[in-house]
């Protein structure tokens, strides 16, 4: 386990790289080693991994089952290719979400688990996003279905915004808010 590649991101952004908040301890307790640290951010990204899981295995088994209802033959043309772009974006979500376990079953014992947690990050952020892109046109496809036209559009437009800034803008915002705290506290 290399020593720079667990703390570089904390010194860079005053937290870990993959949520930006633990580079120091509540309460005046003993700050993490760099063991320690790759440890708790290795079964942080497991136990979030576990609830992203669930999500994407759920939605992904009723998309499959969906193309054998009598309705989806019905369907036209644009509704069918929505549905392929879900599946896909699905199928993809459900590798990257999963990919975490299987990285870990074939590097355990090989001690990078520094690279692990580096790469299990960018595996869950990207999962995430093709995760919000499956919901968003799995709603298209119902509410294309139930509310023809521009209410639909819209309707999912909203959706998807607040899913940019629930998922993404919300954390960026936190992180930067956090780091100018820092900044303040401690002048260079």
């Amino acid at each position: 386990m290399t020593v720079e590649s667990v703390e570089r991101p904390e010194t860079e952004t005053g937290g870990c790289g993959g949520c930006g908040g633990h580079a120091t301890s509540p309460g005046g307790e003993t700050p993490e080693t760099p063991r320690e640290r790759v440890n708790r951010r290795w079964n942080e990204i497991m136990q979030e991994t576990r609830v992203a899981q669930t999500g994407v295995q759920i939605l992904f088994g009723f998309l499959l089952s969906v193309a054998f209802t009598p309705l989806f033959h019905d369907l036209g043309t644009f509704d069918h290719a929505v549905y392929v772009i879900t599946v896909v974006s699905g199928a993809a979500a459900t590798a990257s979400l999963i990919a975490p376990v299987s990285i870990h079953r074939f590097l355990s014992g090989q001690r990078m688990k520094d690279e692990m947690v580096e790469v299990a990050h960018r595996l869950m952020m990207g999962g995430m996003a093709l995760l919000a892109v499956t919901i968003g046109c799995t709603l298209f496809l119902i509410l294309h279905v139930v509310l023809p036209g521009l209410t639909a559009k819209l309707l999912v437009g909203a959706v998807m915004l607040w899913f940019a800034l629930s998922w993404y803008a919300l954390p960026l915002w936190l992180r930067r808010r956090s780091a100018h705290r820092a900044a303040r506290r401690n002048p260079s």
